[in-house]
């Protein structure tokens, strides 16, 4: 049984081991039968698993018919139908049972924390706790054969400082005709958070050379069509009551336009109606050098281990209330165990499935519903250094804000580039190394209605990608054609990005909702936390892991060392830059010194006190986005 169990973990897990037999096909059937079982019980109750194993060598002791014994045998093995069946059965029956806690036996190794997952939000929170206790121990494990190799990877992502200076979908526009900058200001505020544990770390001499993964690039909106054009207005107005949009240029004007981005002008009909917005705060980022960085600093501390290709298989919970987590390497199949006092589940796209693993009864709400992106890409130089922009346009009727166009300027590996994009792609998988299982093997009792819940309110969603998924090359070069009229097809390449992994919640009322942002869904004694979610990804992971502390580590964010500390890193913690135009400028100033940024706007208060009515009462609708 432990054989069979085996192959197929690595099969349906996406790997490439085979079962070598030459009558393999006569026991498909029993081969999905027995793989359902297994990857019913890894989802739903994987600390159950040793129940099955030991259910199924029972069947195999005492049961020794033949009925199958030529379609699949190893050594003295064999299993026929009714043996197949029983142990299917056996699987979903032990899914039932209680929970029982970890084997009392050590585990090969002990620590303080655990991060699952070798990307931007594990790496950040490596570097806040080593920041905050300095003493202890943290072990991680990645996958793939290197840190940031999934959604960190620059390639993988848009690479944009999300700080709501350009996206449209975070200043919604309300019933009664006003803009509600509420979600704008709640982002832009993340992000000043990033900025200065970023400074404060290359201070420190944890990051390095910052050109290599921060850089100056204007943020703009751009829009054609009279509706469209006085949205924009509307919301430039709006935002001026903030300080935190300081800067920010509208023009209408095709000559100014032209100043700003001279390719997206270049053939235009100078006839059609046009605005735009432009602001100086923009910047093109490049994750996955933050995290490479990140965990190289990392290395050189005694009390931390990585550990890639490394795959976690189970994830149990001990007696004593640690976690006894267990992994495979796969270069050579061992098998090792670790025991952690907290552990981060930061593994994007996979964090659904290892929550599940875990057992724990506040991952019971949640789904994930996976979207991947694409997007068209110019190397020429002739291109590429003629367009310093990141233009954000906005999304047709009925479509949802993922639809969103973009033409990025992008620093990759220290090299220049321009991304247009990104079209929706549709996977089962939920990582762009995943299996394309993960979709139905993350589908469990507790989520299957939510799932079919927002399938049917989110209708919107469903025929936008369907649409997508019907493109031809000419199609997305006529929408690239929008936005620079003059491109030539024969230099654009189409590159697959990553995959995004849209949070599906449960919801008394309409059965399941899916939510915009990330979501940390940790256990009620916050021994164990993961992180859920896409939008707005990796630009506010400083934030996001503060807010990981702030919910694990309670008594600990409240003591005077950990205060005094979280401020010494990020002198605006606990403050609404938004409310103090002042701090705003010393952040500003004091950032832009350590990341070599271009010295910040003036902030003009008369334009902020004159601003009236620039914020509602009313809710933004929350809305999915790719965070691409």
């Amino acid at each position: 049984m432990s054989q069979s169990v085996f192959f197929l973990r690595r099969n349906f897990g996406g790997q490439t081991e085979r079962c070598g037999h030459p009558k393999f096909s006569r026991c498909l059937v029993s081969h999905i039968l027995t793989a359902l079982s297994y990857r019913m019980v890894c989802v739903i109750a994987p600390h159950k698993f040793k129940t099955i194993i030991s259910l199924g060598k029972d069947v195999i002791k005492n049961d020794k018919g033949n009925g199958l014994t030529d379609g699949f045998s190893h050594d003295n093995f064999t299993m026929n139908r009714r043996q197949v069946l029983g142990t299917a059965f056996a699987g979903l029956a032990a899914a039932a049972l209680p929970g029982v806690p970890a084997l009392a036996q050590s585990a090969d190794k002990q620590v303080d924390v655990l991060l699952i997952g070798g990307g931007i939000m594990s790496a950040t929170l490596g570097v806040w706790l080593h920041e905050l206790e300095p003493t202890w121990s943290i072990e991680m494990l990645e996958r793939l054969d290197a840190v940031a190799l999934e959604s960190s990877n620059g390639w993988n992502n848009a690479g944009t400082g999300h700080s709501a200076l350009a996206e449209l979908n975070y200043t919604p526009e309300t019933a009664n005709g006003g803009i509600d900058i509420s979600k704008a200001v709640e982002i832009n505020e993340a992000f000043q958070i990033s900025r200065q544990f970023w400074a404060w770390q290359v201070r420190n001499g944890v990051l390095k050379n910052p050109r290599s993964f921060i850089n100056h690039t204007p943020h703009m909106s751009f829009v054609w069509g009279d509706e469209n054009i006085s949205y924009l207005e509307k919301r430039y107005e709006a935002l001026k009551a903030s300080p935190l949009f300081a800067g920010m240029q509208y023009s209408s004007d095709p000559e100014q336009i032209k100043k700003w981005v001279p390719l997206m002008m270049e053939g235009r009909d100078p006839g059609q109606k046009i605005g735009a917005t432009w602001s100086p705060l923009g910047t093109d980022m490049e994750f996955g050098e933050i995290t490479r960085q990140f965990v190289a600093h990392l290395k050189t501390q005694q009390n931390f281990n990585l550990q890639v290709s490394s795959e976690v298989t189970a994830i149990e919970r001990n007696t004593d209330g640690t976690w006894r987590v267990t992994y495979s390497n796969l270069k050579d199949d061992s098998e090792r165990t670790v025991d952690a006092k907290f552990v981060f589940v930061g593994a994007g796209g996979g964090a659904i499935h290892l929550l599940q693993m875990s057992g724990i009864p506040e991952g019971d709400d949640y789904a994930g519903f996976p979207v991947g992106g694409s997007f068209l890409v110019n190397e020429n130089p002739d291109v590429t250094m003629l367009h310093l922009a990141k233009a954000y346009g906005k999304a047709s009727v009925g479509s949802p804000p993922m639809s969103v166009p973009h033409l990025d300027t992008r620093v990759i590996g220290g090299k220049r580039v321009v991304l247009f994009g990104p079209f929706a792609t549709f996977s089962t998988k939920f990582l762009k190394e995943g299996s394309y299982f993960d979709l139905l093997t993350s589908t469990t009792l507790s989520n299957a209605w939510p799932m079919m819940s927002v399938g049917i309110d989110e209708y919107p969603l469903v025929e936008y990608l369907a649409g997508q998924l019907m493109l031809s090359d000419d199609d997305r070069f006529a929408a690239l054609q929008e936005y620079f009229p003059g491109a030539k097809q024969s230099e654009w390449r189409l590159w697959q990005a990553g995959q995004r992994v849209q949070i599906i919640k449960r919801d008394k009322d309409k059965g399941g909702v899916l939510k915009l942002g990330t979501e940390i869904v940790s256990a009620k004694d916050g021994s164990i936390a993961a992180l859920l979610g896409a939008s707005p990804g990796a630009s506010t992971a400083a934030p996001i892991m503060l807010n990981v502390l702030e919910k694990v580590f309670k008594d600990k964010v409240a003591s005077p060392e950990w205060q005094a500390k979280i401020r010494e890193i990020v002198p605006s913690y606990g403050t609404k830059l938004n409310a103090d135009p002042e701090k705003v400028m010393q952040e500003w100033a004091y950032t832009s010194e350590h990341l070599q940024l271009p010295t910040p706007p003036q902030i003009d208060m008369a334009a902020i006190n004159a601003a009236s009515g620039a914020t509602t009462s009313e809710p933004a609708v929350k809305r999915p986005d790719m965070a691409l």
